[in-house]
């Protein structure tokens, strides 16, 4: 292959023709991805610039929307009021010019009729071949501006009324989406069946194969536009919970995840996930380039490779099946080339690398993200975010204190997660100032913490509600909170991505202190300070909980995890040893799960951790013993005043705990 198919084709700005013509919209492509290429490579004013100069009156087809998704990012980003009006105004605007340069839909009874006679062509693929390139073109772009409008208005909004609203725009665009896919399939077996004719011998040619010749008739624009948003619409589904996908598939809205993440694979060139390339080692898989060009792509190649990251990287926190590490880093290497500054590529490598338990490297990645890049401030804080969970999963509270600072500072997504971070790594920070300093600065914050939650479509933040109910606990305890870093840091995945000898040497020891004390002779009945009154059986289990997940980890470390001899030849505990000592301590929190005060979602989280442990003994019918316990709805633990309401976090649990079930036969646990 071309080792510069990776190069970008501009020399300099495609020019604009004006005045502008409905009938001319697709000129403006060249255009539009050549702001795209400049906001990819970190120059966003640039990009905004171009975009501005190119369609003052934000009429043109593809720059009024593409502008309008700039400022979806923007608002996005900073989570201010200031920003999202503003994305929601030119979002607005995007759909209202994709509205005016779409196909007229057909009346009620017309349509109604081409329901009974498909020869009308009123509905469906025949509807959609009746329309022009640019009314095809705006059919999509409409449903991208959709997208991005309902995304925003719920983010902004924050109340259900909202929620119902955007939802019902969420059925129109998938809707949208899969009428188009299916016209890009038809025509694609057209194709194939013309090709086969001339060559009946080429089975290479035959109509029947999903992934056969594309036809030349469909420009790469329209089809990597298509692609990504079948992709994209499918893949979300997939990801809903049991209950709420039942209903949508009632609704004809299936979620096939391997055909999704094909569709997405197949806008870049990128051929099959990596399981089907066992012969091949890994390295080798990694460095086999795309067969796509930047010659032959459409414009959102790009970010359907963005969307595979985030899959990959980010949600596969909640998922297993379908996660390609492997594939990831072919795409963030390749798109590391094209765009070497590009600060979201180098998101991705920051989290590749601390997916693979390799966080000093991505630390290394999200510090070149924020020195390329200083135009959007507010990307920033993705670093910061990053680089305080990659700090703690090196055991420094120090560093992440820093980082937390930063956010709580800055930035406006979480306001009170910030700040509750800051808090428990300044009790886990001994070189930070005095203690009794610390410790009152921490109180201060951690008054503050619960008043500063949020909501969104009317619904409080899970995690918010977690480290709201731990900071009220610290104060009602008297400027006490067991592990507070390290369960955080778990919370987190920061225990799970961090390496071996750092679970070792820094993590479990500070376990096994408080274990130390809590083992004491009449340790129970001395847990005090003054009229505080603490909860030792919280305690006690929370450590029990915290020494079974680093065992584990110590045994069996992330399956996505890089295990270099060199560093973690230091690890003394040998593996059959931490499982054995694993199993134990999550013993531990089931036979002492009834005297939970507080805590009680540790006795659900050490049901869910066991099974993914026993997983990898081998004994998947323990473990899916065990995820049916979570799942079941029961009460897996009695407080001394009885089970009241939910546990913290029971809904990432219950959905972390479907995808392990789904995974067992993946060995990904």
């Amino acid at each position: 292959m071309d080792m510069t198919s990776y190069r970008t084709i501009f020399t300099s700005p495609p020019p604009v023709k004006t005045p502008y013509k409905a009938e001319e919209a697709l000129g403006d492509l060249p255009g539009v991805t050549y702001a795209l290429d400049l906001f990819l490579a970190s120059h966003m004013h640039e990009s905004e610039d171009y975009c501005n100069e190119s369609d003052p009156k934000k009429e043109r087809l593809y720059f009024a929307t593409g502008y309008g998704l700039i400022q979806c990012v923007k608002g996005l980003m900073s989570y201010s009021d200031e920003d999202l009006l503003d994305a929601i105004k030119h979002t607005k605007q995007g759909n209202h010019i994709a509205q005016q340069h779409r196909k007229r839909q057909p009346y009620l009874a017309s349509r109604l009729a081409g329901y009974v006679v498909s020869s009308l062509n009123t509905t469906g693929v025949g509807f959609v071949k009746t329309m022009t390139d640019v009314e095809r073109h705006a059919e999509l772009v409409y449903a991208e501006s959709l997208f991005e409008k309902a995304l925003l208005g719920i983010v902004y909004s924050g109340d259900w009324l909202a929620f119902v609203k955007e939802a019902l725009n969420m059925r129109t665009l998938i809707h949208i989406y899969r009428n188009l896919y299916k016209y890009i399939l038809a025509v694609d077996a057209e194709y194939a069946a013309e090709l086969a004719a001339k060559s009946p011998n080429d089975k290479s040619t035959t109509a029947d194969s999903r992934w056969g010749p594309e036809s030349p008739k469909i420009d790469p624009h329209f089809r990597s536009g298509v692609y990504l948003g079948a992709g994209m619409s499918s893949l979300i589904i997939s990801l809903l919970p049991g209950r709420l996908l039942n209903i949508i598939e009632l609704f004809g809205y299936a979620g096939d995840r391997e055909e999704a993440l094909e569709i997405l694979y197949r806008a870049g060139g990128w051929g099959r996930a990596s399981k089907y390339h066992a012969e091949e080692n890994r390295h080798t898989y990694e460095e086999t380039p795309p067969t796509m060009s930047t010659e032959q792509e459409g414009v959102r190649r790009a970010i359907c490779d963005m969307a595979l990251l985030i899959f990959h990287l980010v949600l596969s926190s909640f998922t297993f099946d379908g996660v390609d590490v492997p594939m990831a880093s072919r795409i963030v290497a390749w798109n590391l080339k094209r765009y070497p500054d590009g600060v979201f590529f180098l998101f991705g490598a920051g989290r590749l690398a601390l997916v693979r338990s390799q966080p000093q490297q991505a630390i290394a990645y999200y510090t070149k993200a924020m020195e390329v890049q200083t135009q959007y401030r507010n990307l920033h804080h993705i670093s910061f975010w990053e680089m305080a969970i990659a700090h703690l999963a090196l055991g420094d509270a120090a560093a992440s204190l820093r980082c937390w600072r930063d956010l709580e500072k800055e930035a406006t997504w979480s306001k009170s997660i910030y700040t509750y971070g800051v808090a428990v790594c300044l009790l886990a920070s001994g070189s930070e100032g005095d203690e009794k300093g610390r410790l009152e600065e921490a109180r201060k914050l951690m008054e503050r913490v619960p008043g500063l939650r949020q909501k969104i479509a009317g619904k409080s933040i899970p995690l918010e509600k977690f480290v709201a109910r731990k900071a009220r606990k610290f104060v009602e305890q008297g400027n006490h909170l067991a592990l507070a870093a390290l369960e955080i840091s778990y919370v987190f995945l920061a225990i799970a991505h961090a390496p071996r000898r750092v679970v070792e040497g820094k993590m479990l020891p500070e376990v096994e202190q408080l274990l130390s004390e809590l083992n004491q002779p009449n340790a129970e009945k001395t847990y005090h300070t003054g009229d505080k009154r603490r909860a030792y059986w919280d305690d006690y289990c929370l450590a029990r909980f915290l020494e079974g997940v680093c065992l584990r980890y110590i045994a069996f470390p992330d399956p996505d995890a890089i295990v270099e001899p060199a560093t973690e030849s230091v690890v003394r505990i040998t593996k059959d040893d931490a499982a054995a000592r694993s199993k134990a301590a999550f013993q531990a929190v089931f036979d002492q799960g009834p005297k939970i005060e507080l805590d009680h979602h540790l006795v659900y989280h050490a049901h869910y951790e066991y099974g993914r442990l026993v997983a990898c003994l081998g004994d998947e019918v323990e473990a899916k013993r065990q995820f049916d316990l979570v799942l079941s709805g029961k009460h897996l633990e009695v407080g001394p005043s009885g089970r009241k309401g939910k546990y913290s976090m029971e809904n990432a649990l219950q959905m972390r705990t479907n995808a392990a079930v789904d995974a067992l036969h993946q060995k990904r646990l």
